[in-house]
Formats: C-alpha cells, sequence, structure tokens
C-alpha cells in the first residue's frame, strides 16, 4: 500500500509499505477512505518535535472502513464506517475510565509515565504508524475507532478526528462563561474550531489573532474581532477595545509554531531548549486579566521550559493546558454536527489524492494563500480541489 513515510527532518516521501496485520485481539484494520494533513505532522517534518523515528508514517486524522477485526472487538463489525480519534487510549485503566484518554496508562508501551499515545507520532510515543496511508493497524478498536452515523459524511468527520475535539478541549479548559470576551491566538483550523467553539459555549466577544489574512478572513466569518499582529500590536489592540480591563480568558492554538514555524515563505530558525518563551503565550499573559483564564492547546514539544510565570503569577492567572481527550468529546461533536449546530466541513479548503500528499505538505508548510486545511484522499487521483469557504 501506499503512505506518507518519515525519513529525517526535511524528508518524507510518499512509499510503497506493507499492509498492516492484525497484532492483538483488540486490533482492527481500517481501509482508509480520508485523511488530513495537520500542523504537528510540521513539527516532527522541520525537526522541532524530536525523535522521529525513520520509517514511521505520518498522520493522526481518519475516516474509514473495518477491514478486519480482533476477537476481542464485540461492538463492531468488518464494513462499518468509523472515525479514529487521534490519540490513543486502552478504555480499561482508571485515566481512560476518568475520561483522561490522552494520559492512558496502558497504551504508551514507553511506561504510564512516557505520556500521550498517539498516530504517527515521535518514539515518546510509542510509536505507532500514523494514518496517511491506504490502510493502518487501530490499536485498541473497541475504544479508538468510533462508528459514524451515514447523515455524517468524510468532510465533517475528518474534522472531528483531531482538530475540533482538541478546539473543543480548549474552550472547555478556558472555562468560558455566557458573555465572556475571549482571545484566540493562530487561526489555523484549530484555531478557528476553538472561535466556533467559544461562541457555542456562549462567549460575548471573541478575538482572533493571527498574521494571515485569508485566516483571519475565516476568523471574521465565525463572527471574530480580527487582529493582524504585524500591523498592530495585540496587546494594545485589545486594551484599547476593552476599556483596559483585557479578556477574561484566552487560548493559545498556535504553540511553539508562533515564533518557528514557516511564515510568508522565510523559514524562521529551528526551536532550541533554552529559546524564549512563545510569543503567543507573552501575550496571551498580557492580554488576559487579572484572575484570568489560560488554555494552551498548541503544541510545544518536551524540553520547552521558558515561561513569563513571574508575569502571570502577579495577575493571579489560571493555566490549563494539556493534549486532548478525543474519545471523550468525539460522540458529543457527532450529535452536534446530526443536531445542525454546526458544520465541522467548513474549515476544510483543500482536497487531494494521497498520491499528492508530499506537494501538498510544501504548500501547507509555506502558508500558501488559502491551504487552511488539507484533506487527503487515497483512493482519489488527480490534482488538487480547493474548497470554497462558507
Amino acid at each position: 500500500m501506499k503512505a506518507v513515510v518519515f525519513h529525517g527532518v526535511g524528508d518524507i516521501r510518499l512509499d510503497e509499505v506493507p499492509d498492516p496485520i492484525l497484532q492483538a485481539p483488540t486490533d482492527a484494520i481500517v481501509r482508509v477512505t480520508a485523511s488530513a494533513i495537520c500542523g504537528t505532522d510540521l513539527h516532527f517534518i522541520r525537526g522541532s518535535a524530536p525523535d522521529m523515528l525513520p520509517g514511521t508514517i505520518l498522520g493522526h486524522e481518519a475516516v474509514g472502513i473495518v477491514e478486519a477485526l480482533g476477537e476481542d472487538v464485540r461492538n463492531l463489525q468488518i464494513g462499518d464506517r468509523v472515525l479514529i480519534p487521534s490519540t490513543i487510549a486502552c478504555g480499561n485503566c482508571s485515566y481512560c475510565r476518568a475520561g483522561y484518554f490522552a494520559q492512558c496508562d496502558v497504551a504508551n508501551p514507553n511506561g504510564k509515565t512516557a505520556g500521550t499515545s498517539f498516530f504517527g507520532g515521535p518514539k515518546s510515543t510509542g510509536p505507532f504508524d500514523g494514518l496517511q496511508a491506504e490502510k493502518a493497524r487501530i490499536p485498541f478498536a473497541h475504544i479508538g475507532l468510533i462508528k459514524l452515523p451515514q447523515e455524517i459524511t468524510d468532510d465533517q468527520a475528518i474534522a472531528m478526528s483531531d482538530i475540533f475535539p482538541t478546539a473543543w478541549f480548549g474552550a472547555e479548559m478556558a472555562q468560558i462563561k455566557d458573555g465572556d470576551t475571549v482571545a484566540v491566538f493562530g487561526c489555523g483550523p484549530v484555531g478557528l474550531f476553538a472561535i466556533y467553539s467559544a461562541r457555542l459555549m456562549g462567549a460575548g466577544r471573541v478575538f482572533a489573532i493571527d498574521s494571515l489574512e485569508d485566516r483571519l478572513a475565516r476568523a471574521r466569518e465565525l463572527g471574530a474581532e480580527c487582529i493582524n499582529f504585524e500591523k498592530e500590536d495585540p496587546v494594545e489592540t485589545i486594551a484599547r477595545l476593552t476599556s483596559d480591563i483585557g479578556t477574561d480568558c484566552a487560548i493559545d492554538a498556535v504553540g511553539i509554531d508562533a515564533d518557528h514555524a514557516h511564515h510568508g515563505g522565510q523559514e524562521r530558525a529551528q526551536w532550541q531548549p533554552g529559546d524564549e518563551p512563545s510569543q503567543a503565550l507573552r501575550w496571551a499573559v498580557e492580554c488576559v486579566a487579572k484572575a484570568g483564564t489560560i488554555s494552551i492547546i498548541g503544541v510545544y514539544p518536551a524540553g520547552f521550559d521558558s515561561f513569563p510565570i513571574g508575569a502571570a503569577m502577579n495577575k493571579n492567572i489560571r493555566l490549563n493546558m494539556g493534549n486532548c481527550h478525543h474519545r471523550k468529546y468525539i460522540p458529543k461533536l457527532i450529535e452536534m454536527t446530526l443536531a445542525g449546530r454546526v458544520d465541522p466541513s467548513r474549515v476544510l479548503t483543500q482536497q487531494e489524492p494521497l498520491i499528492d500528499a508530499i506537494s501538498a505538505f510544501k504548500a501547507f508548510d509555506k502558508h500558501q494563500a488559502g491551504w487552511i486545511k488539507v484533506k487527503l484522499e487515497p483512493g482519489a487521483s488527480g490534482s488538487a480541489t480547493a474548497r470554497s469557504g462558507n
């Protein structure tokens, strides 16, 4: 089968690899009908998230059809159309039973304290081969696959594999209440869904901070008040627009990419341990009101130890952060989509065949205009299709 394979920093290839096979009674094999490119994948390719093993298949978002089941998977059958949550969990340990699926004690083969396991990640997460492939092995399939209603399209479902639940998790950690004023840093796919989620949770005002006009235009369509940080100081602007009060909460939806991503075709220096704090985090601390809350869902690698803790402490700021417990939120988001409250497909901007994945990665990495969220279709052929926003 064909798959997007990591060979080294700056080197990914579309390779022919062996089909996956069942390795445990709780495994399933899924034929992937839709995958996606995530900003997290770029961390591995750039080397800002270390310890990727050459030969690892990338990708942690997918929809597909069940082709094979281990004997202990009792809630699915061959032919079921399923959504694959990005993080891997056993469903049995005390953390899973409490809803902390991203902190599962069992899934990570590196041990209980090794942290979150997810598809297509570095050695510290397993590693587990990812989902940018024609087929995938899903461990703990009884909990790691969610059967999809017929009414949910692949375009809607692929957004619920990672980016929508992550954004909802971030908005929940921000402790948004009716009428709150929220700042969202980063208007990539997760940031856009964070705006979406904040509005659904009752936020009165949402400020969206980014520098790319196509992303800010999408944020504006969602009702956000947009600030281009390359044209004005976001902290000063938010202070002026809130009568020097600040926002009730802030969501960092960009992470390490705030300072070390490719931007406008220019490559910034790769992050190294000991670097200065992320600009997004610094702005979040400065713009949030006294006794406010900061939610961090942007990715930061192990070893990123810089943070303006003094300023945060002196403002009585609450900090909530972590990896999303996808399995906890996806059923709720499916129900919201069925009810017509949301349409997750709105964030998708490109559809590419898997065979064109490498060129799609290059365009996505350069933040080419209009490239916000890319869906990969293993069974498709031909050139990219741009989606118009709603």
